[in-house]
């Protein structure tokens, strides 16, 4: 990577970590792009550059931080050892509800304004090299299984909602329970999605 190139993404870096900085601690609606760009330390034609507008940047800063998130939690639990599917999208999702409760201010900003549309595009749309695109990662995860699977999509959007939902309420009220009171009940639950889409082999007497 060369001088510019190098240049180009320290500056979206400093970009996107004003605008987190700014969304976390005032809203996205008290902030300005004017506000960004001073923060950042760059001109204003610069922010246009990169983005849109402050919402979009907030839709690819959903995104960026969706992805760090899955990726760790992906990585820890290719460290652990651990090889059925089940068992590792329970992984996931405990690694990354623990990483969330550990910084409601990621999970306050990353939730408010989520959607499946938004989440998606986290999955499917890297913001830069550093970040992997998951999709890829959750088809290689189902085809390292053996497993057949009815909608995975669908199954990950359910997942995803319940998982979400839920957790973000324990995390920031504790309602109905803590999230450690939670987790077995969520366990059970996403288990049970899982296997509403799992395809059973079929049998040899069978066409």
């Amino acid at each position: 990577m060369g001088k510019a190139d190098l240049n180009k993404k320290l500056k979206m870096e400093n970009l996107l970590n004003a605008s987190f900085e700014l969304f976390t601690s005032q809203g996205i609606n008290k902030t300005t792009i004017q506000d960004i760009v001073n923060k950042a330390e760059v001109a204003k034609g610069t922010f246009y550059l990169y983005f849109k507008d402050k919402y979009d940047i907030r839709n690819r800063l959903i995104a960026h931080k969706s992805s760090q998130l899955f990726m760790q939690a992906y990585n820890a639990v290719n460290e652990s050892g651990i090889t059925e599917f089940e068992d590792r999208i329970i992984f996931i999702m405990n690694h990354v509800l623990d990483e969330l409760a550990a910084n409601k201010g990621l999970l306050s900003f990353i939730y408010k304004d989520l959607s499946w549309a938004v989440f998606k595009r986290a999955l499917t749309n890297p913001l830069n090299d550093d970040d992997v695109d998951f999709n890829e990662v959750y088809e290689n995860m189902i085809a390292e299984s053996g497993i057949s699977l009815k909608d995975p999509e669908v199954m990950l959007f359910m997942i995803i909602e319940l998982v979400g939902s839920t957790g973000y309420s324990s995390i920031m009220f504790s309602d109905p329970v803590s999230l450690d009171e939670l987790k077995p009940y969520l366990e059970r639950t996403v288990r049970g999605i899982i296997r509403s889409h799992t395809e059973k082999p079929k049998k040899d007497n069978e066409e």
